[in-house]
Protein backbone atom coordinates (compact mmCIF):
# COMPACT_ATOMS: atom_id res chain seq x y z
CA UNK A 1 0.00 0.00 0.00
CA UNK A 2 1.27 3.44 -0.85
CA UNK A 3 0.15 6.87 0.21
CA UNK A 4 -2.13 7.41 -2.79
CA UNK A 5 -3.99 4.15 -2.09
CA UNK A 6 -4.51 5.30 1.46
CA UNK A 7 -5.79 8.74 0.51
CA UNK A 8 -8.21 7.78 -2.27
CA UNK A 9 -10.86 6.13 -0.03
CA UNK A 10 -10.20 7.84 3.28
CA UNK A 11 -13.41 9.92 3.11
CA UNK A 12 -15.72 6.95 2.61
CA UNK A 13 -14.42 4.57 5.24
CA UNK A 14 -15.12 4.37 8.97
CA UNK A 15 -12.51 5.58 11.44
CA UNK A 16 -11.37 2.14 12.55
CA UNK A 17 -10.56 1.09 8.96
CA UNK A 18 -8.72 4.35 8.33
CA UNK A 19 -6.75 3.75 11.52
CA UNK A 20 -5.87 0.21 10.47
CA UNK A 21 -4.77 1.31 6.98
CA UNK A 22 -2.78 4.12 8.49
CA UNK A 23 -0.95 1.72 10.76
CA UNK A 24 -0.27 -0.60 7.84
CA UNK A 25 0.99 2.27 5.70
CA UNK A 26 3.45 3.51 8.28
CA UNK A 27 4.69 0.08 9.24
CA UNK A 28 4.95 -1.60 5.83
CA UNK A 29 5.65 1.14 3.28
CA UNK A 30 9.17 1.00 1.87
CA UNK A 31 9.71 4.70 2.57
CA UNK A 32 9.48 3.96 6.28
CA UNK A 33 11.59 0.81 6.45
CA UNK A 34 14.67 2.67 7.64
CA UNK A 35 12.82 4.56 10.39
CA UNK A 36 13.20 3.42 13.94
CA UNK A 37 10.06 2.39 15.82
CA UNK A 38 9.91 5.70 17.71
CA UNK A 39 10.17 7.64 14.45
CA UNK A 40 7.43 5.52 12.90
CA UNK A 41 5.26 6.37 15.87
CA UNK A 42 6.09 10.03 15.31
CA UNK A 43 4.92 9.80 11.69
CA UNK A 44 1.81 7.95 12.78
CA UNK A 45 1.01 10.62 15.35
CA UNK A 46 1.41 13.39 12.76
CA UNK A 47 -0.91 11.63 10.35
CA UNK A 48 -3.45 11.01 13.12
CA UNK A 49 -3.28 14.68 14.03
CA UNK A 50 -4.51 15.69 10.58
CA UNK A 51 -6.73 12.69 9.87
CA UNK A 52 -10.01 14.55 10.34
CA UNK A 53 -8.97 17.35 8.00
CA UNK A 54 -7.99 14.77 5.41
CA UNK A 55 -11.26 12.90 5.81
CA UNK A 56 -13.26 16.09 5.32
CA UNK A 57 -11.27 16.95 2.21
CA UNK A 58 -9.90 20.13 3.73
CA UNK A 59 -6.25 19.25 3.39
CA UNK A 60 -3.28 20.66 5.24
CA UNK A 61 -2.01 24.15 4.47
CA UNK A 62 1.58 24.93 3.55
CA UNK A 63 1.83 27.04 6.69
CA UNK A 64 0.89 24.04 8.83
CA UNK A 65 3.41 21.84 7.05
CA UNK A 66 6.15 24.42 7.54
CA UNK A 67 5.27 24.79 11.21
CA UNK A 68 5.38 21.01 11.77
CA UNK A 69 8.67 20.71 9.91
CA UNK A 70 10.14 23.57 11.95
CA UNK A 71 9.11 21.84 15.18
CA UNK A 72 10.71 18.61 13.97
CA UNK A 73 13.85 20.48 12.96
CA UNK A 74 14.09 21.99 16.43
CA UNK A 75 13.69 18.55 18.05
CA UNK A 76 15.78 16.60 15.53
CA UNK A 77 18.54 15.71 17.97
CA UNK A 78 16.19 14.59 20.72
CA UNK A 79 14.13 12.53 18.26
CA UNK A 80 17.24 11.31 16.38
CA UNK A 81 15.80 12.34 13.04
CA UNK A 82 18.09 12.36 10.04
CA UNK A 83 17.67 14.66 7.09
CA UNK A 84 16.28 11.75 5.07
CA UNK A 85 13.69 11.07 7.79
CA UNK A 86 12.61 14.69 7.73
CA UNK A 87 12.37 14.61 3.93
CA UNK A 88 10.07 11.58 4.08
CA UNK A 89 7.93 13.22 6.73
CA UNK A 90 7.68 16.37 4.61
CA UNK A 91 6.66 14.24 1.62
CA UNK A 92 3.87 12.67 3.66
CA UNK A 93 2.61 16.01 4.92
CA UNK A 94 2.83 17.53 1.42
CA UNK A 95 0.65 14.73 0.08
CA UNK A 96 -2.13 15.88 2.44
CA UNK A 97 -2.42 19.24 0.72
CA UNK A 98 -5.57 19.57 -1.38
Amino acid sequence: MDLQDFLKNVNDEPSYIVERKLNELVRKNYNFQHLSESNRELVLSLVKKYKEKIRRGIGVSQYTINREMYNLFEKRFDLKLTEVDRDHIREILESFKQ
